[in-house]
């Protein structure tokens, strides 16, 4: 019979993170379904309209634009950023990042609006030991509820003192304040924080400085 471990002298740590605009630039795959949403349906709203909502659940974004009737929107949104997805490209030194936390002995965890279907492929291309991944498809309130993130927590057997979300939108910011997470902003990204002025990492590495992970092996980001 195996002799137990004994507890962990710390508590586990978490890394929630945003996908869109904090670990890829996928701003091209976004404008190109939604140009095709316009020219299926018959829209005359442009993509900046679009972009403003983004880090909201599809549906919300579409109620914001004053589209009742979304699913029919969402199915060509989806198909058509399958289709473009080739185009997403990761910030420079994310992956590098996430794998120094991890080697620090944080958990990593995703928080998104994007969902499952076309999340899920773009996470297994950046190769991270993720360890939950929420997504609309899991239940729960969009953001800027808390639900997500917390249930990323529960996941993880994580306090909200214990974890960091990192977003790049206002109801990122929302969402982690909802949830009694701390929160960075990415710099990097796609929006501005909101009303409090919050945390910014000014770039992927920046993260390293702000949140200490350490200690880390010669030849590291440090």
């Amino acid at each position: 019979m195996s002799t137990p471990l004994p507890p962990s002298p710390l508590p586990l740590k978490a890394l929630l993170l945003d996908l869109d605009g904090v670990l890829l630039d996928t701003r091209p795959v976004m404008e190109s379904a939604w140009q095709q949403v316009r020219k299926e349906h018959g829209l005359d709203v442009p993509f900046e309209e679009y972009e403003r909502h983004i880090g909201r659940p599809f549906g919300d974004i579409m109620e914001r634009l004053g589209f009742a009737e979304s699913e029919r929107l969402h199915r060509t949104y989806n198909e058509a950023s399958i289709t473009a997805a080739q185009r997403a490209r990761e910030f420079d030194g994310i992956v590098e990042v996430l794998h120094a936390f991890v080697a620090a002995g944080w958990l990593l965890g995703i928080v998104t609006s994007k969902p499952l279907e076309r999340a899920a492929p773009l996470l297994t291309n950046l190769g991270c030991p993720f360890s939950t991944v929420r997504t609309p498809n899991g239940g729960g309130r969009g953001k800027p509820a808390p639900d997500p993130v917390l249930l990323a927590l529960t996941d993880l057997s994580v306090d909200p003192a214990d974890a960091v979300y990192v977003g790049d939108m206002a109801v990122d910011q929302e969402a982690a304040r909802r949830a009694g997470v701390p929160y960075v902003h990415a710099g990097w990204g796609y929006g501005c924080p909101g009303s409090s002025s919050p945390v910014v990492a000014e770039s992927p590495k920046d993260l390293l400085r702000l949140l200490s992970p350490g200690p880390f092996l010669e030849g590291s980001l440090l």
